[in-house]
């Protein structure tokens, strides 16, 4: 899917015809030998599930399941079941739970879904934290065609995903350690959010990212000059209020942050990007980066800070994820 001169209705039409085309709900597509979980599944749950270790494959039937889910296995593949296996509109399964981090101790500790281990991936999953929700019409993350976690570190990786409550709340958080991310068909985000971490890259591509409410999309926390990135490729940033959402700040002094070929809806701010704070800008060493985007909240240089870029080329994927992204990304997604 290219973004060239396309309107938001041709992309998010083309998203739509492309989940109807792949038919409904089909049970014979759980992959051989998966462990199955949920309502004529072989265990209730998915951590029950994992305490099973005769298959690293786990296919989840279609429901609500309440819960945090820890994976401490490696090379761990979890499926659920769809419609539309390569698209959102068709995932069955939820994975909710109702905590925030102040009573859990921490983001990480306040995850629907942590991942503790190297190589998890996950499809059609839609993963929710509903605390402080403040209206059902409100629609969850969606994991839309795969999001895939490849740790290269020992630390933890948490998702995570609040609706509005008190102080500032998480979409996906990528913490202390190296991992490299890959969302396809992306993420529907509420209220006041971030896609943040300190040690990560993270490489967005032909996804809905949706504001639901004023905040930042991006909070990079990169502190030095190192490898990492945030880029969202291809996308459809879309909100429902204008001048709501800006497409980042930086957590920290070293953040870098491209959008490139996407639509930027009228939820955008028209600065585009925000300082930390007043007394703390942390914008010296920063590249928050645009290119060739289009739509109301696409570049303009009359509006935008002066610590924002205007880049005269895109990111390739391999800048963001490596050279060797091929042997850990299912490329079918991209």
């Amino acid at each position: 899917m290219k973004f060239t001169n396309a309107t938001l209705f041709v992309v998010l039409k083309s998203l739509i015809l492309g989940a109807i085309a792949t038919g409904s709900i089909n049970h014979s597509r759980i992959p051989a030998g998966a462990i199955t979980v949920g309502n004529g599944g072989h265990y209730p749950n998915l951590t029950v599930a994992l305490n099973d270790t005769s298959s690293n494959v786990f296919y989840i039937y279609a429901g609500n399941y309440t819960g945090q889910t820890l994976i401490s296995r490696p090379n761990v593949t979890i499926y659920g079941e769809t419609w539309s296996p390569y698209s959102y509109l068709g995932n069955g399964v939820t994975l909710s739970v109702n905590m925030p981090a102040s009573q859990a101790g921490s983001n990480d500790l306040s995850g629907t879904v942590r991942v503790h281990a190297t190589g998890v991936k996950f499809y059609n999953l839609d993963i929710e934290n509903t605390y402080g929700q403040a209206s059902p019409s409100i629609l969850p993350t969606k994991i839309l065609f795969t999001f895939t976690f490849t740790a290269l570190a020992s630390h933890p990786v948490s998702s995570n995903r609040a609706k509005r409550s008190s102080g500032e709340h998480k979409i996906l958080y990528l913490p202390t350690g190296v991992i490299k991310s890959t969302l396809v068909l992306g993420l529907l985000v509420p209220w006041t959010l971030w896609i943040f971490g300190m040690y990560a890259s993270v490489w967005i591509t032909k996804s809905v990212v949706e504001s639901t409410g004023n905040g930042y999309l991006t909070a990079s926390g990169r502190n030095t000059s190192d490898a990492f990135w945030y880029v969202i490729d291809e996308s459809a940033v879309i909100g429902n209020a204008k001048n709501q959402t800006y497409l980042g700040r930086p957590w920290r002094a070293s953040a870098r942050v491209v959008y490139q070929k996407s639509y930027l809806g009228d939820n955008i701010k028209p600065e585009g990007w925000s300082q930390w704070q007043a007394a703390d800008p942390r914008t010296t060493w920063i590249l928050f980066g645009e290119y060739k985007n289009f739509g109301p909240g696409a570049w303009n240089a009359s509006t935008r800070p002066s610590f924002a870029t205007k880049l005269n080329a895109s990111v390739p994927i391999d800048t963001v994820l490596g050279s060797n992204y091929t042997k850990w990304v299912d490329i079918r997604h991209l």
